[in-house]
């Protein structure tokens, strides 16, 4: 791997590369300029090697989708996620990652990359030329902060990351714990979980009995054969009763 990328204080200060990228929307060709996103707004990018990569796919973008509610309650309009792919690969990405609080830059050409002073060369592992992984803050156009991942040996993936930007944006964040749901289609205790951990401003996610796994989950990690189960923080809580007492002493 060949690297020569900018440094941090390079970053801060400057405008963002002046580009249009050329993106896919529905079954049309759609070209979108920095200006289109950027001007006006206050915008996190994080950039990366390449869609459907290992790190990318398990932490960098999932992160950023997860925590996207949090940086629009801190002021941020919009989360780029920039790589050097084309726009049906990004496409695609992101809809396997279901990834919709997030807009997928595909700079094809890397001409974004190469303004940034980002561009490096993976051509011993068959990519070519690709991006440094790192994440800014812009504003109106301008960086604020960059946080650029240090030039070691390996896929680096220390300070771009979600929660490091979203502590910078917002000093007093703290992550909340992960929840997450069993529910079936149509059940009321289900719904009155959901509504519990809504009333108390807690995100989570959903599965789907019958779509995303089945009873025989549930049973193998519960004992139980009954919705809603629920997990806080890699602790299991039970059902919807169980949720209330669970919620009722934390308050």
């Amino acid at each position: 791997m060949s690297i020569n990328i900018k440094t941090r204080d390079q970053l801060v200060g400057q405008q963002v590369p002046n580009v249009t990228f050329h993106t896919r929307v529905a079954d049309s060709w759609k070209d979108v300029t920095t200006d289109d996103l950027f001007k006006g707004k206050k915008v996190v990018v994080f950039a990366l090697p390449g869609a459907f990569t290992p790190t990318c796919s398990s932490s960098h973008l999932p992160r950023y989708n997860e925590l996207a509610p949090a940086f629009k309650e801190n002021g941020i309009d919009d989360i780029l996620c920039v790589s050097v792919n084309d726009t049906f690969v990004m496409n695609a990405w992101a809809a396997d990652e279901e990834a919709h609080n997030i807009t997928m830059v595909p700079d094809g050409n890397g001409e974004f990359t190469r303004g940034m002073g980002m561009e490096v060369s993976d051509e011993d592992i068959g990519f070519g030329k690709r991006s440094w992984r790192y994440s800014i803050l812009v504003d109106d156009g301008k960086i604020v902060e960059a946080f650029i991942e240090p030039i070691k040996e390996g896929d680096p993936f220390e300070v771009s990351d979600a929660d490091t930007m979203l502590k910078f944006v917002a000093p007093n964040w703290k992550p909340q714990e992960s929840i997450a749901i069993f529910t079936k289609p149509g059940c009321p205790f289900c719904a009155k979980a959901k509504a519990a951990l809504k009333e108390k401003g807690l995100a989570y996610e959903e599965i789907v009995l019958g779509k995303d796994a089945s009873i025989v989950s549930v049973r193998a990690i519960t004992g139980k054969v009954t919705a809603p189960q629920v997990f806080i923080g890699g602790k299991y809580i039970g059902g919807s009763e169980d949720l209330d007492a669970y919620l009722a002493k934390r308050a």
